[in-house]
């Protein structure tokens, strides 16, 4: 309940700065306005077309880098001397801004989906690389050894105790990921492309539109926080045998 009255006194005061002329308006525009806009923007239909291309090259991103960021962590937390190659290679690309990259990637593959596509693949495989790397390395030594004594093999460890043990790290950061991807979408759509909300903001923000630069940047957000929804729903499902991810009123009915 809080944070609706929050949400609603901070717009007020927004509203009433801006129609107060406290703040100027064509820098921050009120609420009213940004929604109406936005309105439009839905309603009219020309903004679908450029929302879908983000939404591809996102999750076109999304995806190749989970693909390659798990198998990688999971080949370098396996054998140590491809470990000894990677991981000074992943902590130099994570340790840089991989958005600067952006315009390299429009020299080498054009201003169209291709080079936004890299440029979220960029920035979700490194983060995926280190969820399952970490996550396997953080596996306690004595459960691999009991499950070899056992006589389990490679396959028993990765299908019995690493996929388990990683599966936390690796949702979590997926929800995390999918902010990334949009990131590399949008910000390669910025720097050169024909199409895209990239592309719209690159434009509101030459004609210092900053109406349609909030508006698009909340459709952005919505795209986004639905997808955190849906991951996070995910998450609750595939791991619903942990305690802390099932329900209260089970855990409660247990208790009693």
């Amino acid at each position: 309940m809080r944070r609706p009255v929050a949400l609603v006194l901070l717009l007020s005061l927004w509203e009433g700065a801006s129609r107060s002329g406290w703040v100027h308006p064509t820098v921050l525009p009120p609420p009213t306005t940004v929604a109406r806009v936005l309105g439009e923007l839905v309603a009219g239909g020309e903004i679908w077309p450029h929302l879908q291309v983000t939404v591809t090259e996102a999750l076109g991103g999304l995806g190749l880098g989970i693909a390659l960021g798990a198998v990688l962590g999971l080949i370098a937390a396996l054998l140590r001397p491809v470990a000894e190659v990677l991981e000074p290679a992943m902590a130099l690309l994570n340790a840089v801004p991989r958005v600067i990259l952006a315009p390299l990637f429009v020299i080498w593959l054009g201003i169209g989906v291709a080079s936004k596509v890299a440029l979220s693949f960029l920035l979700v495989m490194v983060m995926v690389f280190f969820a399952v790397y970490t996550g396997i390395r953080e596996v306690d030594p004595r459960l691999v050894e009991r499950v070899r004594t056992l006589g389990g093999g490679p396959t028993h460890l990765v299908r019995e105790v690493y996929v388990p043990s990683v599966t936390a790290w690796f949702l979590s950061t997926l929800k995390v990921a999918v902010g990334f991807a949009f990131t590399g979408a949008v910000v390669g759509e910025f720097v050169a492309a024909s199409r895209g909300v990239g592309y719209i903001l690159s434009f509101a923000q030459s004609t210092y539109n900053a109406p349609l630069v909030l508006a698009l940047i909340l459709l952005v957000v919505a795209v986004i926080l639905a997808l955190f929804t849906l991951f996070e729903r995910l998450e609750r499902v595939w791991l619903r045998w942990k305690p802390e991810y099932r329900p209260t009123r089970r855990v409660n009915a247990v208790r009693r």
